[in-house]
């Protein structure tokens, strides 16, 4: 008796389970319908009535040069001081200290507001003076900064 009453119970469970799968629907899809194309409207304008026209380029006609507020264009080569040589892969780069005292590095061919560096070796950097002032020199000159040992 009790088993016959599992086996009902048993029947039952798997017939309560198998029943929502026998009742849904075979879904069909819908007809397809013909989307309309889009249309393109040109011949937009724009109407300021007393306001900017935010689409004018307010840059037009002019030759803007990038300006830095402190860089290498605008430092002179007598204001600089030579704090150290660092040497990686082969490649020798100067360490530089600017007027305000700020150091910054320099690599061959760096240009400077009156020059630039013409070479770096390990124990001086080698600077060529192409402008005394802002006029340009008739024949360059070239300045060396040597490291100086200190104790």
């Amino acid at each position: 008796m009790m088993r016959q009453a599992a086996f009902l119970l048993l029947i039952g469970i798997v017939f309560a389970g198998l029943a929502p799968l026998v009742a849904q629907e075979q879904a069909v899809p819908p007809p397809q319908e013909t989307v309309p194309a889009l249309t393109v409207q040109t011949g937009f304008t724009y109407s300021p009535e007393d306001r900017r026209d935010p689409f004018k380029n307010l840059l037009a006609g002019r030759d803007l040069k990038e300006r830095v507020a402190i860089g290498e264009e605008q430092l002179f080569i007598d204001d600089l001081i030579l704090f150290g040589i660092v040497k990686n892969k082969n490649v020798f780069t100067a360490l530089i200290g600017m007027p305000q005292g700020f150091p910054m590095f320099a690599k061959i061919g760096d240009k400077f507001a009156d020059g630039y560096v013409l070479s770096i070796s390990e124990t001086q950097v080698v600077l060529r003076k192409t402008h005394e002032r802002g006029i340009p020199l008739m024949r360059p000159r070239d300045i060396i900064k040597e490291i100086t040992e200190e104790l």
